[in-house]
């Protein structure tokens, strides 16, 4: 199977939750956001905003620090989200960080362990964002970068995933765990490694992907269940598998997808049906 050197077309997603306190009270504004990717004209800055629950959308003024796809991107909901690796015409370790509710950016001056793309990124809002996987053009990583978001300060944890992967999805319940599933170890897996977030420690779920698939998407609803779609079988598939977060019990959804999507992203305003 050929290594991809950046995912086609595909931006970085987060989602975020912030507060905007104004004199007449406080106003709950929530907005999702996609970064980077590749456009007619060439890699993309643009960073663009969906306001819950209007939708309405805006440009950030100020977009990513490179032309940047094939990257990965996470929140700490409330105060800032952030993109990370990816293919700016080289792989890079560049992690942008957006403070929220300005969208003021800045680059941390300790970016990823290595230059990667087509790596994921999942986070517990509040305490800390990893980022996992990707492929640094010479071979695929198992490393997981983990972002303290009281000061940004990176380390990588002692225990990666459970193969060298890229083109795989990631997805938290926050609080408790995130997961990195599916993907390519030059075979496409079934995998999804379990990370907990009262140690960091990994075990990898009895009941992986319904099938082997790689660029693939994940979202989660926290404390309910998270949901891995699409992405490609070796066929192109509609298919939406869902974990239970109380078990991690996978079922499969009777509805998939309106079409057959690979290389797509994800995101969600969990609490919302």
């Amino acid at each position: 199977m050929s290594v991809r050197y950046a995912a086609r077309s595909r931006p970085a997603t987060m989602v975020s939750t912030w507060l905007n306190s104004l004199v007449s009270g406080t106003v709950i504004t929530e907005g999702g956001y996609f970064g980077g990717g590749s456009t007619s004209g060439g890699r993309a800055t643009t960073v663009d905003r969906f306001t819950f629950p209007g939708d309405g959308r805006s440009t950030l003024g100020t977009g990513l620090s490179a032309g940047t796809e094939g990257l990965a991107g996470m929140a700490n909901s409330g105060t800032a989200g952030y993109f990370g690796g990816g293919w700016a015409g080289s792989r890079v370790t560049t992690v942008d960080k957006f403070a929220f509710p300005g969208d003021g950016r800045s680059t941390l001056s300790t970016g990823l362990t290595a230059g990667v793309s087509n790596n994921a990124a999942m986070a517990n809002s509040g305490t800390a964002g990893y980022v996992g996987g990707g492929y640094t053009g010479s071979a695929r990583v198992t490393t997981v970068d983990k972002f303290a978001f009281s000061d940004d300060g990176r380390t990588t944890l002692g225990t990666g995933l459970s193969a060298a992967t890229n083109q795989l999805a990631a997805m938290a319940n926050s609080g408790t765990a995130g997961y990195f599933g599916g993907g390519s170890t030059g075979s496409r897996l079934t995998t999804v490694d379990k990370f907990a977030f009262s140690d960091d420690s990994r075990s990898t779920l009895g009941t992986g992907l319904s099938a082997a698939t790689e660029d693939l998407a994940a979202f989660a609803q926290s404390g309910t269940a998270g949901y891995f779609g699409g992405g490609t079988t070796g066929s192109i598939v509609t298919t939406v598998d869902k974990f239970a977060f109380s078990d991690d019990g996978r079922t499969t959804l009777g509805t998939g997808l309106s079409a057959a999507n690979e290389n797509l992203a994800a995101m969600a305003d969990s609490g919302t049906l």
